[in-house]
This record gives structure tokens, sequence and C-alpha cells, in this order.
């Protein structure tokens, strides 16, 4: 039987997420970078995103962030944006849903945007009336059935 000489399996590539309880400064946008909500997942390391500034950009997950960092639908990231491609952006950090009420009570997020929901739309708000999904049913035309 061959001896093994590895360093381990994927569980030490996984690594552990003990730095996640710790609390971390909070990381505002620059010039080139935009905050933006996750309205899908794609694969392959990309995602949907809805910029701030009202655009719709196709969101590459940088490697450092890549199965490391989860990032699901309805998510706050700050995404860099590039210079020769405006429909197309990196995401370069993701927001804990803590620091995304932060940034939205400092000004920096627009009150449209609606905080840790599993699908995003509060940029775009094109559901207005969401409440109304009833139907409501004539009495009299039963009986003829």
């Amino acid at each position: 039987m061959p001896k093994n000489k590895g360093k381990g399996g994927k569980n030490r590539k996984r690594g552990k997420n003990e730095a996640d309880d710790e609390k971390r400064e909070l990381v505002f946008k620059e010039d080139g970078q935009d905050y933006a909500q996750v309205l899908r997942m794609l694969g392959n390391g990309r995602c949907e995103v809805m910029c701030i500034d009202g655009t719709k950009r196709l969101c590459h997950i940088r490697g450092k962030m890549h199965k490391k960092v989860w990032i699901a639908a309805g998510d706050i990231v700050l995404v860099g944006l590039r210079d020769f491609q405006n429909d197309k952006a990196d995401v370069i950090f993701k927001y804990m849903p803590d620091e995304a009420r932060l940034l939205k009570a400092y000004g920096e997020l627009p009150e449209t945007t609606r905080l840790n929901e599993g699908i995003a739309g509060g940029v775009d708000d094109e559901d207005e009336g969401a409440g109304d999904d009833y139907i409501d049913f004539e009495d009299e035309n039963i009986d003829k059935i």
C-alpha cells in the first residue's frame, strides 16, 4: 500500500471560517467602484447584478473570493467597474447583512434598496402591486357548470 505523502484532502483546502465572527472595518466605494445587489447567480463564477446607478451588469467573481465567500441572490456587493466594458464588472467584496444595513444608514445605498431578501428587486421596482395576488370569482356562474 502506498504511503500518503500529501498534506491533506479537500477539507484542508476549504480552510476554517473562524474569521467570520469578528467585526471587520466597513469598506466604502472608491472611484471606479460601485455598490450592487445580486439579481441571480449564473454559474461558472459569474452573476448578474443591478448597480446602484441603475445599470444591470454581468459580474465575474474574483479568484480570491471564488469558492471561499458564498454569494447568493439579494446580497449587497462592491463591484469594480471596467473602463473598456460598461456592461461588465468584477465582484470585489461581499457585505455581510449588518454591514449592508450600516451602508444604508450612512446613505451610501438608496432607501429603495431591499436588504436580506432572497430575490432582488428593490432597485428596479417592477412589482408595485405584489400584495394583490388573489383572484375574485363571481358566485352566480357556479350553478351553470
